[in-house]
């Protein structure tokens, strides 16, 4: 290991002036691009902190990558057997973001569009949910819903899928919950660090395709 000295070279060392100095130690933690990239963002409405990406395994980091699909550019593509979410790009690429996935996340598959986008959204839990935890009747619909902000488990931007011209209540959203990509979490759907969704919210237009697998 980098920095570490054999017992013998140590012993030797003692002895003589001609010791071989110790190799510098190499930096350790994430690169300083992907620093940046989930760095802190205060121009944002609610300022959001840094990821703390010790706690987010590496391979659900940001990243372009080679990607041959069937779909045209702009399509998304969400693998709930891998935890990825792909936007197709040109030239056989893709960005490739970690995701995170409830029950709902886990039950939608198929075909369907971004009807709209929204930033900093509300969040009103459904009347299932609200069934399993009453408690959460106090953000329901008729109550107004959850205001935006740090907190809101729709994080800092929201992508509504529709199917057939009908809201299917599932979302690809932003999370303040990022230890939880890469696993299947007790709810929602497809749920991004809160710096990916703000990347994957820049680059999608309303009316983009999504395919869930």
């Amino acid at each position: 290991m980098a920095g570490v000295t054999s017992v013998s070279a140590l012993a030797l060392a003692g002895c003589s002036t001609t010791a071989t100095p110790p190799e510098t130690a190499e930096p350790s933690g994430p690169p300083t691009n992907y620093v940046a990239m989930y760095g802190p963002m205060p121009q944002e409405t609610f300022p959001l902190p840094a990821v703390d990406l010790e706690k987010v395994p590496r391979k659900f980091w940001r990243k372009q990558v080679n990607y041959s699909s069937p779909h045209p550019v702009g399509t998304i593509i969400v693998d709930t057997r891998s935890f990825y979410l792909h936007l197709v790009q040109q030239g056989g690429k893709a960005m490739r973001y970690g995701v995170g996935l409830g029950r709902a996340g886990f039950d939608w598959s198929g075909t369907g569009v971004i009807q709209w986008k929204q930033r900093w959204p509300k969040w009103t839990p459904p009347d299932e949910m609200i069934a399993r935890q009453p408690e959460l009747e106090r953000w329901s619909v008729r109550n107004g819903g959850m205001p935006p902000g740090l907190d809101n488990p729709l994080g800092a931007r929201a992508l509504y899928i529709f199917q057939n011209g009908e809201d299917t209540l599932y979302r690809i959203h932003g999370s303040p919950e990022y230890w939880s990509i890469g696993k299947a979490v007790s709810s929602g759907c497809v749920r991004l660090m809160n710096q990916d969704i703000i990347d994957l919210y820049d680059r999608v237009p309303s009316g983009a395709r999504l395919v869930v697998v």
